[in-house]
Parts: C-alpha cells; structure tokens; sequence
C-alpha cells in the first residue's frame, strides 16, 4: 500500500513576510487595508499573498484552532436536475441527521464541472472554510481523491469502490453490479429478450458500473438485443430517449431507468406512442420512491434506504475528524420490488398473464 502523502501546509502571515521581506505586522496592516504600511509594501505583500495561495480564514473558530465546525459538500452536476432528485434530497437529509447532532454545519455548492469543483476544494482548504468534505459522482477518471488526500483534507467518497491508492479517505459504496444483476435476472425470467437501459451521467462511476454488469449478463445469456443510452437524469431526456427507442423497428421489452423521475417520463412517453405497460413494455425505475406509488401502474423499482446512505457517509466522516482511521463501508444491496410496471415479455409464453397488484420484494 501507497505510503500516506504529508498534507500540505496553509501559508501563513508569516510566510508572506518571510518572502515579502517584512514584518508580520506589515503583512497584516497590508492585507486588511490598515495604515501604517506604504503602498509598494502593502503592493508587494499582496502579490506574495497571491502567490503562495494564501485566503484569509472566514471563520472565527479557524483562528483559535478549533475548526471551522462546518462540512463541505459540492456536487458538480446541471443545477435544474437537482430539484427533482429524490436520491439526493433523502442522501443531504440522513447527513445533516448527523451533523446536527455534532453541532456541525453543512456548506453546499452546485458547480458546472469537476475542475470547478477542485478549485472549490483549493480555496474552502485555504480559507479553512471546511473541516472535511463529502465527495459524490466518483468518476472512472477522476482528479478528486488524489487532491484531497495531497491537501490533507478529511473527506468520504460516496458511491465509489474501494481506492488504495489513497488510503487517507474513507469510502461508503453500494453494490451497483450486484443490483444491475438482479434486476436483469427478474426480467430474463419474465421472457424479456430486448432490455433497454436508460442510464444517468456518462463518466460516472456507478452509470459505467451498472453499464458494464449489464452487458456482462447479457453476453452470458447470449443476448444481443440489450443496450444502454446515457443522459442528464432528466424528465425531458428520459422521455425523449423512450420515444426514440420505442419508434425503432425491433424495440425492447423492457426498460431499466436510472431513476425514477425517468421512468415516471418514460411511462408518459410510452403511453403517447400506444403502449401498455406491463403488456406491451415493462418498467423498473433504479431508486424507488413516493413517485413510483403515484403513477398508474405502480412502478417497480430498486429500493434501498438512502437517508440510511447519508447518516452512514456522515458518521464515516466524523469518524475521520475524531481521529479515527480511514475504512471503506458497503451499504445494503438494493432490493427489487415487483410492482404493476413489470410483466412477462409480449412474445414469451402465457404473456397475457395478469400481474397482482401490490408490492413484491424480489
């Protein structure tokens, strides 16, 4: 295993005057725009400032050394996808669960891109705005563990393998491969053949995860009519992708959405084109929801606790700031639940069969 890399040092005042040539009353007079220092000094110091990546702390607790009693959570995706994400919202509630119990607060930012979401990280560590952060959407390639673990900041990756590359952070992961493959055996065992996956971000950790198990059960079943398309979690392209899909000349059986505000959209769309569901097209949303229980029929989904995700990604982290060691926590697999949206297959034998109404844990 890697040795643990020293985290870096904050500059201090007395860094800047070091390298500036003065006295660290001379920087502090020039860096709160005190008299008592000339314009070339107050000039000079600033530009050392900004070159050592020096940020003045923002928070009173950071000057006496005690923290700054606050968690950082940044989540680099399109901002109006957000408000409709059941996931998320249940993930920030079982946090701020525990981190009102710590008296800690939680500082949250919506950025257009990983690289954003790196400068952010950079300047809450200068400012000694955070204690420790929460990292979500690990990427396949992705720059954010190896900069936190080089700054020296706490985090906790959510949704993401095991890393030893950076045995510093903690990560909590659910077992997206074993839940792809439960969800593909329930289908194959209904007669579907022609398998549809309309998967959320491209790039991400947990989409390239449940691609690629799909594709695993396919080839072992000797299956060539199952695909997956990636988009922006959206209504608007879950709906969009549904209609392209169900207008091709052999189109799926069956459908797996990556959440459930687009299978929601893809039940409409499907409907608009003349399609029954179950009997025409079957449905099975990835997170389960209120949502799933208003549409006629009810939607089968993957259900897990996601407040639960959230209070155990919040306890890993405070865990960190107590001194604890960094540890990797695997979550429940979710559980399918049968409900209305799914079937057997319309070209499988006894298709016409009725489903039962209700819930039926797989």
């Amino acid at each position: 295993m890697p040795a643990k890399r020293t985290p870096a040092r904050r500059p201090t005042m007395k860094d800047i005057a070091r390298r500036a040539g003065v006295s660290e009353s001379a920087v502090s007079f020039a860096l709160n725009d005190r008299p008592g220092v000339s314009e070339v000094t107050r000039d000079r110091v600033r530009r050392v400032a900004e070159q050592l990546g020096w940020r003045p702390s923002t928070a009173a607790r950071a000057l006496s050394g005690e923290g700054a009693a606050t968690i950082g959570f940044v989540l680099a995706r399109p901002a109006d996808t957000l408000g409709v994400d059941s996931f998320f919202l249940q993930l920030v509630s079982g946090i701020q669960e525990v981190l009102s119990e710590r008296h800690l607060g939680l500082l949250f930012q919506v950025v257009e891109d990983v690289p954003d979401e790196c400068d952010v990280y950079r300047r809450w560590w200068a400012e000694h705005r955070v204690d420790g952060v929460l990292v979500v959407d690990p990427r396949t390639d992705d720059p954010r563990p190896g900069l936190l673990d080089e700054l020296g900041l706490p985090a906790v990756v959510i949704g993401g393998a095991p890393d030893e590359r950076h045995p510093g952070l903690s990560t909590v992961w659910a077992d997206d491969a074993g839940a792809m493959a439960s969800v593909v055996d329930g289908l194959y065992g209904l007669g579907h053949r022609r398998i549809m996956h309309i998967a959320g971000l491209a790039g991400l950790a947990h989409t390239e995860r449940r691609i690629r198990t799909l594709r695993t059960e396919a080839e072992r079943r000797g299956l060539t009519g199952v695909e997956s398309v990636t988009t922006d979690y959206s209504d608007a392209e879950g709906a969009a992708v549904t209609r392209r899909i169900l207008r091709s000349p052999s189109p799926p059986t069956a459908l797996i959405y990556d959440n459930d505000v687009m299978a929601l959209a893809g039940v409409a769309a499907a409907t608009e084109l003349g399609y029954s569901v179950p009997a025409d097209v079957s449905v099975v949303a990835w997170e389960d929801s209120a949502l799933c229980r208003m549409v006629k029929p009810w939607l089968s989904a993957l259900s897990r606790d996601s407040m639960e995700f959230g209070r155990t990604a919040a306890r890993a982290l405070t865990a960190l700031l107590d001194g604890g060691p960094a540890r990797t926590v695997r979550v429940p697999v979710p559980r399918l639940i049968e409900r209305d949206s799914t079937g057997p297959a319309r070209d499988a034998p006894g298709a016409g069969a009725e489903a039962g109404a209700g819930d039926r844990v797989g």
